[in-house]
């Protein structure tokens, strides 16, 4: 089972909705989660923020914040799942900010990405990834990253699972 069908198995289960804030996986993480039948049950949509006025003007990180430390910044990527999940009226929030490259941005090298969730009951987790490879792969991994932060918040380990499935040890 794929970590976006975990994810949409437990939110389901729990009866709670999910939306998604995206900057350098511009859609992937919804596609992914829209790629599993019954998706609409849990997920309610998602804001692709690409360009950093978005950010601020759709879903609400403090233009401050974004014009002292950038867009790739834990604190923005917290604002935007935190912001998503108030505009769409969701359980949770979670987002995407970082530079898949090929060039540095906002004086962070290719590769930096940060992954936030926000939930009720005041959850919330940020996470600093470190990868490797191309645009491409930055961009796979980050989505992968995220449904695997978001599935332990929700009580699912999704690696452990993924190795219950297929009978691997």
């Amino acid at each position: 089972m794929s970590g976006a069908a975990l994810v949409l198995r437990r939110l389901q289960e729990r009866g709670e909705t999910l939306a998604v804030a995206e900057s350098l996986t511009g859609g992937l993480v919804a596609a992914e989660l829209t790629s599993v039948p019954g998706a609409s049950r849990s997920f309610r949509g998602s804001v692709t923020a690409y360009a950093t006025p978005l950010k601020r003007d759709v879903l609400g990180v403090d233009g401050a914040l974004l014009a002292e430390r950038g867009a790739v910044d834990p604190s923005v990527a917290q604002a935007m799942a935190t912001g998503v999940r108030r505009v769409l009226g969701a359980d949770w929030g979670v987002s995407t900010t970082g530079v898949a490259g090929p060039e540095p941005q906002d004086g962070k090298p290719v590769g930096t990405v940060f992954i936030a969730v926000s939930g009720p009951g005041g959850v919330r987790n940020v996470a600093e990834l470190r990868l490797n490879g191309g645009r491409a792969d930055i961009r796979k991994e980050s989505v992968r990253s995220l449904l695997e932060l978001l599935s332990g918040e929700l009580g699912e380990d999704a690696r452990a699972q993924d190795t219950e499935q297929n009978g691997g040890n």
